[in-house]
């Protein structure tokens, strides 16, 4: 399930106008790149232009889906995406936030976001215990040098007595 293109055109009397446009060609190698991008950019603007006002539609271009909503303000969106990506969610995302797109998306999301705060928690506990490992073995320390210190001084103050 790859999203590749989201863009956004405006529909004029004989052209569509790109106003804004969002790729993700890492999935390509970088020779590529700019070919992808130029035919995803050329395939949207066409789609845009022979879609009518107020309606949806969903195309299939070589191993692409292409999915495109056209507003009745002649503002349009479209999204190329591989053809495992619900077209449920793409037209949901035309039309919203991307993360509250889907409720699955959503409920991912936020379940990363558990798991990332989680393992920062984890992680702190871990050093904590680290911490207080450090305190007791410095401690032990401490104590031994401290009896040490107590018989040196007994043995130094036994051979100074005034008699």
């Amino acid at each position: 399930m790859k999203l590749y293109s989201l863009s956004v055109h405006y529909k004029g009397a004989t052209k569509a106008n790109l106003l804004k446009s969002a790729y993700d060609l890492s999935s390509f190698s970088f020779f590529q790149r700019s070919s992808v991008q130029e035919f995803m950019t050329f395939t949207s603007a066409l789609i845009v232009e022979r879609t009518s006002v107020g309606t949806r539609a969903s195309v299939k271009e070589q191993e692409y889906l292409c999915h495109v909503y056209v507003r009745n303000d002649n503002l349009s969106a479209v999204v190329i995406s591989d053809t495992e990506y619900p077209q449920r969610v793409c037209f949901t995302l035309l039309d919203k936030n991307p993360r509250e797109a889907d409720a699955m998306t959503k409920v991912q999301a936020e379940l990363d976001e558990t798991k990332i705060i989680l393992h920062n928690t984890m992680e702190s506990l871990l050093e904590r215990g680290e911490k207080l490992d450090d305190l007791v073995a410095k401690s032990e320390h401490l104590g031994n040098q401290s009896k040490a210190f107590y018989k040196t001084a007994r043995k130094q103050n036994s051979c100074c007595e005034i008699m």
